[in-house]
């Protein structure tokens, strides 16, 4: 896990500044504290940069930007590819001879070997960019459920690209004027919906994506699409003993590393059955860590009891930190600083990760993930019983629109103004996954009109979901839109700045492109596996309470802490009528916009 950051002068761009090339680079050195290095090609039209978080092949061997023997072929590499040693034995047999332990020389090697189709070889995640001399132009591709980030600045001359928005800005130069996509995005859903952000100059290459930079141009392209592997797949009953394989081999093949790997342990079916099963895979006693929130302390939200009670019964060596509203005004700061683009989500993932990483932790396995693949949001039931009830509705013409505007008022004052379109929402599957997921709605946006106007149409958001769930079953087609929406832009996004912050790589075993690859086609059937399928995969049965637990999310008390104060501390007023996710929406919106 790394930073990574380059600029190529691939027309009749300037040669590459080292100062730039530079400090995009350092701007990423929580990414990477474990080293630093760069490179510019003798003609000066390429330069990488690379931030240094040593996990696999601790050695110089290990360090980047990497080049192939012959000098044809220079690589920065932000990830980890699970299944390199199978690769590299792929590799030696046909003839190539390897110079170090680390998996970013397989990658070298494989493009070598396979070119860009390389990709279809990888379980891991990713984002990574090639200089090929020979063809005197740049590959970049990244992972497909877009785990690891990679984002663009193209100004028709020069590519640049970096894993942060933060670090391309830092080196200047990049259009800063806003996209009305990702600001209008942000308030729709609670996080920038990829492939957007908020400045016009910057974009991200999209999950799955590849590229390919030359003289003639920029060639865009995807290797998988995660949506079409889950809603395409045709019924097949899958075997208890075939799910808890997949699942097994996912954990096991996430601990690959030489360096200690811990687990987040939450009182949730994920983590335990992901640190149940990376205890019988692991060669040494697992480390395990749980975040405890003061103001949840013996209540129905204290998760840690139970956590200590699984971390007992698999052996760990168990940590729990607990915080507090005073601890998250202090971090507040720096955790917005860190926060690479708004969201409404990730400060639990912050603070878990810093507790991890201050016990000495490099790598720690995250359960996210499991809701989406094995059902069990509520929007998995509330999006089909709605579109059942009020369905029918939405064949007469104006009806939902007209309800909406007469129930605004009632449902702002009773509940959130966002369900004054239960009706108008209600004609599909995706439009009422998007209801249920919305933070505000198009009619209720904070910003601009004319920015509204002009960031709806280019989201074309209604186009993008159905796109996302064109066909399946319910339960297909709903996984598909939190995979493709909820979990790629917010949680994955999330669980990178976070850990990032902190130097912490954290994997996510149930994201797992094999995994997905053999549970796709059981999500089809008429008895998809659930959370008790899942959590019945560890040879030793989990604890009846954890099983018997009702789902409630791992929650942070953002609510409580707003207001005690600490949008006063920082200097940012909420409004009085704008409190909870609302409210700390618009707080970490100006504190990445400004205003």
């Amino acid at each position: 896990m790394c930073g990574i950051n380059l600029i190529f002068a691939y027309r009749d761009g300037p040669p590459v500044d080292r100062d730039e090339l530079v400090r995009v680079r350092d701007a990423m050195a929580a990414r990477g504290p474990d080293g630093a290095g760069e490179w510019i090609s003798a003609d000066g039209r390429v330069g990488f940069g690379h931030r240094r978080l040593a996990i696999i092949d601790l050695s110089p061997g290990g360090a980047q930007p990497m080049h192939s023997a012959d000098g044809r072929l220079t690589i920065t590499f932000n990830g980890e590819i699970y299944n390199y040693r199978a690769l590299r034995q792929e590799l030696e047999a046909a003839g190539t001879v390897f110079r170090s332990d680390s998996d970013t020389e397989v990658l070298l090697a494989a493009y070598d070997r396979f070119g860009p189709a390389m990709t279809q070889r990888l379980r891991g995640m990713y984002a990574f960019a090639i200089h090929d001399a020979a063809r005197r132009g740049l590959f970049l591709a990244r992972d497909p459920f877009g785990i690891k980030p990679l984002y663009v600045a193209d100004d028709g001359r020069t590519l640049r690209a970096a894993s942060q928005v933060k670090a391309l800005l830092a080196g200047g130069g990049i259009d800063r004027s806003p996209a009305p996509a990702g600001h209008v995005g942000f308030f729709l859903l609670g996080y920038v919906p990829e492939p957007h952000t908020l400045h016009r100059g910057i974009r991200a290459i999209p999950a799955g994506g590849q590229m390919w930079v030359d003289a003639d141009g920029v060639k865009e392209s995807f290797h998988a699409d995660v949506s079409a592997l889950v809603t395409e797949a045709e019924p097949q009953p899958g075997a208890a003993a075939a799910l808890h394989a997949a699942l097994a081999d996912s954990v096991a093949a996430h601990l690959v590393a030489d360096v200690p790997v811990g687990v987040f342990l939450s009182a949730g079916m994920d983590s335990t059955t992901i640190a149940a099963l990376a205890t019988e895979a692991a060669r040494a006693p697992l480390r395990t860590v749980t975040l405890g929130f003061e103001e949840f302390r013996g209540g129905d939200h204290d998760e840690v009891p139970l956590a200590e009670t699984v971390a007992r019964q698999i052996g760990s060596e168990h940590s729990t930190v607990w915080v507090s509203a005073e601890d998250f005004a202090a971090e507040a700061e720096r955790l917005l600083q860190a926060m690479d683009q708004p969201t409404i989500d990730g400060v639990n993932v912050y603070f878990v990760s810093k507790v991890t990483a201050a016990a000495g932790l490099k790598v720690a396995l995250s359960g996210l993930g499991g809701d989406e693949l094995f059902g069990s949001y509520p929007s998995f039931t509330q999006v089909p019983a709605l579109t059942r009830r009020l369905g029918w509705a939405t064949a007469v013409p104006g009806l939902g629109r007209a309800a909406r505007v007469l129930t605004a008022p009632l449902a702002a004052a009773v509940t959130s103004p966002k369900y004054a379109g239960l009706i108008e929402y209600a004609d599909s599957v995706p439009r009422a996954w998007f209801l249920r997921r919305a933070l505000f709605m198009p009619w209720e946006l904070p910003l601009p009109r004319e920015m509204v106007r002009e960031g709806l149409d280019a989201l074309a958001l209604d186009a993008r979901l159905a796109a996302t769930a064109p066909c399946g079953t319910d339960r297909q087609r709903i996984s598909a839109l939190e995979m493709c929406w909820y979990m790629r832009s917010q949680l994955l996004r999330d669980a990178d700045w976070a850990g990032m912050a902190h130097g912490l790589e954290i994997r996510v075993p149930l994201v797992d492109i094999a995994l997905v690859r053999a549970v796709a086609p059981m999500l089809a059937t008429d008895r998809p596996p659930d959370k008790q399928d899942m959590a019945a995969a560890p040879q030793r049965p989990l604890p009846d309470a954890v099983l018997r637990r009702p789902k409630t999310g791992f929650s942070v008390p953002v609510r409580d802490w707003l207001l005690k104060g600490v949008a006063d501390r920082l200097g940012m007023a909420v409004d009085a009528g704008a409190r909870g996710l609302r409210g700390w929406a618009g707080l970490v919106y100006r504190a990445a916009w400004g205003g």
